[in-house]
């Protein structure tokens, strides 16, 4: 499933927008943190998702020597973003699958202190995920109760995977 298709379909079925718009709320969200939205892929979005009929062009807006196109969900669009809805709803909010895991299967492959030190760096990089999480948390402070449900769930998950990397780096030094 596409995270940049059920947003914008979720976006645009709180009114109409334009592309810009649309990104300026997967910037401010920082949304690139939480899920596989990046900031680049809502204009290709909007435009496959009017080849399929789930958007169309509700008007366009003239800013200086620009024409901004605004997008408006179609009724076949929210049908699908029904069903993108109940797909993500359905299955659970993290999966196992990681590259990393792969990877482990040969770090052999690589010097010893290399493989210790990229999960070293792994770490590190980690730890500054939990800053940036933590900041954010504290600017979302008192959304609502399924907000603090979702950022608890992340919080743990952090942990956990910092717990792994952390046993990671003992079985590697051994």
């Amino acid at each position: 499933m596409s995270s940049t298709r059920l947003l914008v379909l979720g976006v645009l079925n709180e009114g109409p927008r334009h592309g810009y718009e649309i990104n300026q709320l997967v910037t401010a969200g920082a949304l690139e943190q939480w899920t596989d939205v990046k900031p680049g892929s809502v204009y290709h979005a909007l435009a496959k998702l009017e080849a399929e009929g789930l958007a169309e062009t509700h008007s366009e807006e003239r800013t200086g020597d620009r024409l901004r196109r605004v997008y408006a969900i179609t009724p076949e669009g929210r049908r699908a973003l029904g069903d993108l809805l109940r797909k993500a709803l359905s299955a659970p909010p993290r999966s196992t699958r990681s590259d990393f895991a792969l990877a482990l299967r040969w770090h052999a492959l690589l010097d010893s202190g290399e493989a210790r030190e990229l999960v070293a760096a792994s770490c590190r990089a980690l730890e500054g995920q939990r800053a940036d999480f933590a900041a954010g948390r504290e600017a979302k402070a008192g959304l609502s109760p399924l907000a603090d449900a979702l950022f608890d769930n992340a919080d743990a998950h952090l942990a956990a995977d910092m717990k792994l990397l952390e046993d990671i780096q003992r079985l590697l030094d051994q």
